[in-house]
């Protein structure tokens, strides 16, 4: 089992910065991905962006240049530097992780943390 740990959300003016951070502990060394997704209220869950064991990085189309994922593997943690906030970035922020899991893949979730923009 893996446990994901969030912290970094509150209210930011548009155009501001958070940083979030996502600690992992448990069962993390088959961990082969860790991200965020997000969710606003009436929508459906979306990725946010993610970080691949080799450092490879994928991002939604909406945030590419304003945020920035990365991981410091000796401390077990993501981070998501999220800059240039716009008021439409207000959601529920979720950590997620990914594990092989026989011919798939195993996801964790943390808590989430709420990010809100105000304009």
């Amino acid at each position: 089992q893996v446990q994901l740990v969030e912290s970094g959300g509150g209210l930011v003016q548009a155009g501001g910065s958070l940083r979030l951070s996502c600690k992992a502990s448990g069962s993390i060394f088959s961990i082969n991905a860790m991200g965020w997704y997000r969710q606003a209220p009436g929508k459906q869950r979306e990725l946010v962006a993610t970080i691949l064991n080799g450092g490879n990085t994928i991002y939604a189309d909406s945030v590419e240049g304003r945020f920035t994922i990365s991981r410091d593997n000796a401390k077990n943690t993501v981070y998501l530097q999220m800059n240039s906030l716009k008021p439409e970035d207000t959601s529920v922020y979720y950590c997620n992780a990914k594990e092989p899991f026989y011919s798939g893949l195993r996801e964790y979730w943390g808590q989430g943390t709420q990010v809100t923009v105000s304009s």
